[in-house]
């Protein structure tokens, strides 16, 4: 069990303005990318995004912040518990 009162935790938001672009706060790592799905590590858990022509806009780790501009279809927090499979191998599989 992790210990919440010694270690900060980092505010995480989303913010979708229409489905073309995606503001992304408390990110901590971008695992995959590619034009039809993006999987990040945030201090929420896994997000997967999915879409056509996605782009990455602007990456700041040292903030935490991301920005996506392409067509949105989706986005989606992975449970954390088990193997990587359903979307996660249907998108990179």
């Amino acid at each position: 069990m992790k210990d919440y009162t010694t270690m900060p935790q980092e505010t995480h938001r989303l913010e979708l303005t229409g489905r073309e672009r995606l503001t992304v706060s408390g990110v901590e790592d971008v695992e995959r990318f590619d034009e039809t799905g993006i999987i990040m590590s945030t201090s929420a858990g896994t997000l997967v995004i999915t879409g056509e022509d996605l782009h990455i806009g602007k990456l700041s780790l040292d903030g935490g912040e991301l920005h996506v501009d392409g067509r949105i279809d989706s986005v989606s927090y992975e449970d954390g518990g088990g193997s990587r499979g359903g979307l996660l191998s249907r998108l990179f599989g």
